[in-house]
This record gives structure tokens, C-alpha cells and sequence, in this order.
């Protein structure tokens, strides 16, 4: 079943181009959370293993005593899979009279496990935070995750570590879950444990999207293979990665369309290759843009060992966005890379695609709202 947000995005073109209201949506929805801010962020050691607690504004992590409900994951992504955990917990904790926490990892245990750490990260981490933060306003507590606490089993983490937090009462987790070492501390080992200490064990069963479950690994996929599209239906939003303008390679100015050249972290999760429309964002600023990811084929004398890149062709921008941290944020698949003949027949095929651009999602600056701070 296709989501309403992936048709819509497959659905655009030039016959039937993003209206202004509609622009402004798509771009809050897939940048909620970047700026927001909590309150408070403690230090907190939880039986000798070291965690930050990032606290919202008027909220405190409950005393020791205190019941507490917890929803414990990776969160990369924070996709609709997760929301629908989130709001569980909320729903249960209420009914429970338990403080509801959000107990998460940094890095991502997958990382640490596998030591591939290239191309991994939907979210960073200080992204993972304040995206959740504004899933709920909760406590959220982020243990840093390291081979010694990967070692630790199940029990010994619930009943030594977690207990720390407070009276446990709910755990809510994916019903794949796995915890501990050797990956124990599966939903049904978990329920045993909380027969006997008290506390429920709820494993959810992920939104559901084209009859498999949500994850972030299918997430990953998709976005490798290009497919943006379905990934946004899977997050709720359309997927963004962040970098910093710096001096490119300047083929596009010889030939009347000069590009922002995006420098992104290693860690970002992004498409292997192709030419995509979307938009970048700089402060309250967005510009609609076609977006080119993954080596350049056309040019011949470029090293092979040159890292990939992603180059934006910014439409309604004038101006020096040098050394500025940008938002990308992929909308639509437009092509593949791939080689060409000559500099004409690219030259050709991108101001084709520009004009994609131009006529579906705008050829003017957006105002995000805000201070002017370009």
C-alpha cells in the first residue's frame, strides 16, 4: 500500500506543481525537530555506564522510586514505526501512572557491533534527540554504547541498569527486538522477566508499508538504491542530510550553471548515485534545486578515489553561501547519473532537469519564516 505522502510526491510534475502552502508543509514536516532545544542536559551514570539525559523544559527525570515506562531503541530515523511506539508508551504510561522515558543509544548499536560506520546514519545523533523530543515531551536518555555494555545481559540491564531510572512498570519495544548479549533479551525472554519483576512488556507490531514492516534497514535501502519517494513514506517526511558549502570541482560554471557543492559527513546515508529535486536550506531559507549525488561520470580525469559528492543547482539564489551549514532535502528521483558524449549533451540534460525543477517545486526562495540570517 502506498502512503499518501509517497504518492503525493510521485504525483508531482509540471502539470501539476507544488503550490506555495504546500511547499511550506513539506519543508516543515521534513525539517521538524532540527531546531529545537531542550532545557537541561545531565550527565548521568546509570551502574557504572554513562548516559546524557536531555530533559524538556518543565520536566525533571523521576526519582528513583518512582514508576516509570520506557520505550527503548536505536530511534535511527525516528520513522512513522517509531512514532507509533512512541504514542503507545504515552497512551500506556498514562494509564499506568508511569512516567514515560525514552531510553535510546549513542552510537547506534548496530555500529559498534558491526564497526561499518560509512553511509549508515538516517539521523545523527543530536538529530535522533531532537527529532524524538518533538515525538514527546519526555525525558529521553541516551547511553553511550560501547563493547563492554554490549556484553551486559538482558536481565542485568533491565534489573541494574534501567531499575536506576526508577520502578519499572512498561517496556515498550519493536516486536523484533533485541537486547543484551547474544542478543537474549528478545520480546518473549523480556515478558518472562517482567512476569517476575513486575513490569509489562509490550513488543509492537511496526507500521506496516507494502505488507513488510517499517524499519530503518529497509529505510537505508531504499534511499541507496534512490528510491526517496518510498523512503519519505516510510519517515513521514521527506529525508534531509545536513553538510556545509565549500569550493567544488567548477566544471558548472564553464558552462552557464554554477552549483553549491555540498561537503556530508561519511556516516550520512545517502543515494549511491542519480539527479534528484529537492531543495537546500540555509537558516529560514530554502531554495528549490536539482541535486546531484555520487561520483561524476562524465568527467573523466576525476580521481577513482575520490569521495562522493552532492551538488546543488540552486534556483532564485544569488548571493555566497560559502562555509554555511545547509539542510539537503530530497523530494524526487528525476534520472541516473551516467556519461555523456559531450559537455552540450550534458549541458543539455541538466537544464532539462532544472527546468523540472523550475515548474514542479518553484524557481524562487522560500522564507521559512524567522530573522534574516543569510
Amino acid at each position: 500500500m502506498t502512503t499518501f505522502l509517497e504518492c503525493s510526491l510521485l504525483q508531482m510534475s509540471p502539470e501539476a506543481p507544488l503550490k506555495p502552502a504546500q511547499t511550506i508543509s513539506l519543508l516543515s514536516d521534513a525539517l521538524q525537530g532540527r531546531d529545537s532545544s531542550h532545557n537541561h542536559v545531565l550527565d548521568v551514570n546509570l551502574d557504572g555506564f554513562s548516559a546524557k539525559a536531555f530533559i524538556p523544559h518543565g520536566k525533571k527525570i523521576p526519582s528513583s522510586a518512582a514508576p516509570i515506562a520506557c520505550a527503548i531503541g536505536a530511534f535511527d530515523g525516528v520513522h512513522r514505526g517509531h512514532q507509533a511506539l512512541i504514542d503507545r508508551l504515552l497512551t500506556r504510561a498514562q494509564e499506568l501512572k508511569a512516567a514515560p522515558l525514552i531510553v535510546t543509544f549513542s552510537p547506534d548499536p548496530a555500529e559498534v557491533l558491526s564497526s561499518v560506520t560509512d553511509g549508515i546514519e538516517l539521523l545523527s545523533v543530536s538529530e535522533r534527540i531532537q527529532l524524538l523530543s518533538t515525538c514527546a515531551s519526555v525525558p529521553i536518555i541516551a547511553l553511550h554504547f560501547t563493547p563492554e555494555l554490549a556484553q551486559v545481559s538482558y536481565d542485568v540491564f533491565v534489573r541494574d541498569v534501567l531499575q536506576r531510572l526508577g520502578t519499572l512498570r512498561l517496556l515498550v519495544v519493536g516486536e523484533n527486538f533485541q537486547m543484551g548479549a547474544k542478543g537474549a533479551g528478545t520480546v518473549s525472554a523480556l515478558s518472562e522477566l517482567g512476569a517476575q519483576d513486575g513490569f509489562e512488556v509490550i513488543g509492537l507490531h511496526l507500521v506496516d508499508d507494502n505488507g513488510s514492516a517499517v524499519s530503518a534497514t529497509r529505510i537505508r535501502s531504499l534511499i541507496h538504491v534512490g528510491r526517496v519517494e518510498q523512503a519519505a513514506g516510510m519517515l513521514g517526511r521527506c529525508y534531509c542530510v545536513e553538510g556545509k558549502i565549500i569550493h567544488g570541482r567548477g566544471e558548472g560554471k564553464t558552462f552557464g550553471f554554477p552549483t553549491a557543492n555540498v561537503s556530508l559527513s561519511a556516516r550520512s546515508c545517502l543515494p549511491k548515485q542519480g539527479v534528484f529535486a529537492g531543495f537546500v536550506v540555509c537558516g529560514s531559507h530554502a531554495w528549490p534545486a536539482a541535486l546531484n549525488v555520487g561520483l561524476p561520470p562524465t568527467f573523466t580525469d576525476t580521481p577513482a578515489t575520490s569521495q562522493a559528492f552532492l551538488e546543488a543547482n540552486l534556483l532564485g539564489f544569488s548571493g555566497d553561501l560559502y562555509n554555511r551549514d545547509v539542510t539537503v532535502v530530497f523530494v524526487r528521483w528525476l534520472r541516473d547519473s551516467r556519461p555523456f558524449s559531450s559537455v552540450e549533451e550534458l549541458k543539455k540534460v541538466v537544464l532539462s532537469n532544472i527546468d523540472w525543477v523550475r515548474m514542479t517545486l518553484g524557481e524562487h526562495e522560500v522564507n521559512l519564516g524567522g530573522t534574516n540570517d543569510l
